[in-house]
């Protein structure tokens, strides 16, 4: 199965157990994100990347120009092991991770989660990639993906027991909008995938395809 059939299938079972009014709710915010979110001033294909170094769940910090010294970069933001959509996404991700590696890429996931959050994430789903902590979304915020959640979705979340400001360790209730880059040795975009639709994440596929127009590395 696919990784959209399994976002989708994920999504129907939600609708069924939810809430009454949670589906409906969710759908009407990401329209609305769709119709406010500037994706124009997002980071996009041919861009330069914003250099970064950030702590993984080890505790060690990863550069972005360490990692491109060596091969292309495949950067994935993510909401947060809270996420069951993210964590769906993260798992299938790992699962091409030998056809990454072998690519001479380094995939590298991204959330505003706190560290022991990532490292939480990791171990739950078995990832043997760098998971970093940007902590108040600084680098998201450089790549045009940060939004706030308005006070509807703040309070579905409390109600389920993820308030944000508990997860990632501030006040501010914002998010990335999911994101997977892959980013070429010379530091520009290669790929772009940005979707205000949490339930929609690039198919692992596609990242092999755009590492392999990069050529050797």
């Amino acid at each position: 199965m696919g990784l959209q059939q399994q976002l989708d299938a994920f999504k129907a079972e939600f609708a069924h157990t939810a809430p009454a009014g949670r589906p409906a709710l969710y759908d009407a915010k990401i329209e609305d994100l769709r119709l406010s979110f500037a994706q124009e001033c997002a980071t996009g294909l041919g861009d330069m990347t914003p250099a970064f170094s950030l702590p993984n769940q080890h505790g060690q910090v990863v550069s972005l120009d360490d990692v491109l010294r060596t091969g292309p970069a495949v950067l994935t933001f993510y909401r947060g092991g809270w996420c069951p959509y993210c964590n769906i996404q993260l798992r299938a991700y790992q699962g091409i991770l030998p056809g990454i590696t072998a690519l001479n890429g380094r995939l590298i996931a991204i959330s505003p989660q706190r560290p022991d959050g990532s490292l939480s994430t990791a171990e739950a789903n078995a990832l043997a990639f760098d998971v970093l902590s940007d902590v108040g979304n600084d680098l998201a915020r450089r790549f045009g993906l940060v939004w706030s959640l308005p006070e509807e979705l703040r309070a579905a979340l409390r109600s389920n027991n993820k308030a944000l400001p508990d997860i990632n360790g501030d006040d501010s209730w914002e998010l990335p909008v999911p994101a997977t880059y892959v980013i070429g040795r010379d530091g520009r975009v290669a790929l772009a995938a940005i979707e205000v639709d949490y339930r929609k994440r690039l198919e692992p596929d596609a990242i092999l395809a755009a590492l392999r127009t990069l050529g050797p590395a």
